[in-house]
Formats: structure tokens, C-alpha cells, sequence
């Protein structure tokens, strides 16, 4: 997109972030299962996730992702629910072109929304800043009522009118996650104490039961490591032991209707 930034840790020195990679990372942190999703800037991933949630169904959640910024894509999430993705992502973030914004309640996206409704296909989103989309989302939840949403990046929690996002969790089948909590607040960076201020907040807004712990692996870690990215919330003194648990982990197993869930032995580290 016209500029050079590291979006990798160094050490993945051919640009890859696969699914070996981030299963060891896991493993290290602790973490039974992560949802994967997915972004323009990397391209379209979906033959490669395809494969790896059949060969690594207990560990990873995949979103299918069409190409939204053209027309064309109700056929293309046709096809991605027939190979049976459970999930669709978009990057809604993306979709203010310079050619003019691609509507979150135009004819083909809520064309798109039912089907997935009809067919329980959870539907990931990234929204533009503050509440530049949430009066088309609020359509698209009032459409489609039973259409289970995850909206992420904290509702781009440092940004003006941030709440706006969140309140939408105040629909029973919207819910928040954090994934890029820590890039956003990476200024004044770990423990990360203006995060835990908004996770506060956000949870006195619309309830515990409504937030998802999210990292943003791999990009995150150009920055901090993968466990720092939930430790932060794990230590802090500022939430109960059900808040943490909840945000960190049962309610995104509900969500997402993880089973089997792997537990991972505490292996300690060298430093300790």
C-alpha cells in the first residue's frame, strides 16, 4: 500500500508466519487455540488456511476473506461457505477507497449477510475509526439479528468515539476483541495501564461477558513478545480473577465454540 514497514518479528526471516511457527509461539505462551484472521495488506490466505485448520483443527479458528473493494464478492463468500469456512473477515477499515467508500448495507453486502446468517457463518470485522461505520453496522444488526459479529481492535480504542463501537456489543450476538489492543496503545507500552483502563470501561459499558482478549500476532511482537501480550492483563490488579478468565479465555470458547481444547503443560523458561 506505498510504504515499507516491518510487520514482522526478524527472526521469520522469509516473511512467513506459518502455522508452525505460530503453534510453537503458542506452546510457549500458553495458549490452547487462536482465531485466525485476515487483512488485504498480507493478500488473500484463504487456500492456506483451508489447509491448515484440517490439518490443526483444535488449535486454530480461520475467517475466510473475499475481495470486498470490487464487486463480486457474495459469489466468492458462496464458495468460501461450500469449502466450509465458519467464518468470514473483513477489513472494513479498507473499504474507504479514494474511488468512494464500499457500504457495510449495500445490496451485495447485506445480500451476503443474510446467507451467512442463514447458514451460522460468524462474520469478523475491523471497522474504520471511531463511529464512521456503526450506522451501517447497526443495519446490518438489525437485519440480521442471529448473525454472530466479533468486531475487533477494541473498536479502535485510542481513536475519538471509540464507545460507539463498543456499545454495539450491547446486541446479544455482537462481540468485542482485542486483538491490536497493545499496538494502539504502544506509546506508553507495557503494562500497558491505559488498556487496562479501557477493558474497565468498555466491560462497566456493555459486561465482562462481552470483551475477547485478541494479540495480533505476528505484528504485535515486532514490538513485544506473544506472552506479553495477555501477561499485562493477567497482572494487573485492577481486575477479578473471573474478569481475567473470561477475557482471556471462556469467552471466546463460547464464541467461537472451540472444543477439544489442548492443555499445555508450564514449561519454564530459561530467564526464571
Amino acid at each position: 500500500m506505498g510504504e515499507v514497514r516491518q510487520m514482522l518479528p526478524p527472526f521469520m526471516i522469509d516473511g512467513r508466519n506459518s502455522a508452525e511457527v505460530f503453534i510453537s509461539n503458542m506452546n510457549y505462551a500458553g495458549v490452547s487455540a487462536s482465531v485466525v484472521t485476515q487483512e488485504f495488506i498480507d493478500g488473500i490466505q484463504n487456500d492456506y488456511l483451508e489447509e491448515v485448520v484440517r490439518k490443526y483443527p483444535d488449535r486454530f479458528f480461520v475467517c475466510g476473506m473475499c475481495e470486498f473493494r470490487k464487486p463480486g464478492f457474495y459469489t466468492q463468500a458462496k464458495e468460501l461457505i461450500s469449502r466450509g469456512f465458519k467464518a468470514i473477515k473483513i477489513p472494513a477499515h479498507r473499504l474507504m477507497l479514494k474511488e468512494g467508500r464500499v457500504m457495510l448495507n449495500s445490496d451485495e453486502m447485506m445480500k451476503m449477510f443474510h446467507l451467512m446468517e442463514k447458514n451460522d457463518i460468524l462474520f469478523s470485522v475491523d471497522m474504520a475509526e471511531g463511529d464512521i461505520q456503526v450506522g451501517e453496522m447497526k443495519e446490518v444488526i438489525s437485519e440480521c439479528p442471529n448473525l454472530r459479529i466479533a468486531v475487533g481492535h477494541f473498536g479502535m480504542v485510542t481513536m475519538p468515539n471509540w464507545k460507539e463501537q463498543i456499545k454495539l456489543a450491547l446486541n446479544k450476538n455482537v462481540m468485542i476483541e482485542s486483538g491490536g489492543i497493545t499496538w494502539l496503545f504502544n506509546d506508553e507500552f507495557y503494562p500497558f495501564n491505559g488498556a487496562i483502563k479501557a477493558i474497565k470501561e468498555a466491560g462497566e459499558m456493555v459486561g465482562f461477558e462481552k470483551l475477547m482478549w485478541g494479540s495480533d500476532y505476528p505484528r504485535t511482537i515486532t514490538a513485544i513478545t506473544y506472552k506479553m501480550s495477555y501477561d499485562f492483563v493477567l497482572k494487573s490488579n485492577e481486575l477479578t480473577q473471573l474478569q481475567k478468565e473470561m477475557f482471556l479465555g471462556t469467552n471466546a470458547e463460547k464464541f467461537y465454540r472451540f472444543k477439544n481444547l489442548v492443555e499445555l503443560p508450564y514449561i519454564k523458561n530459561m530467564s526464571e
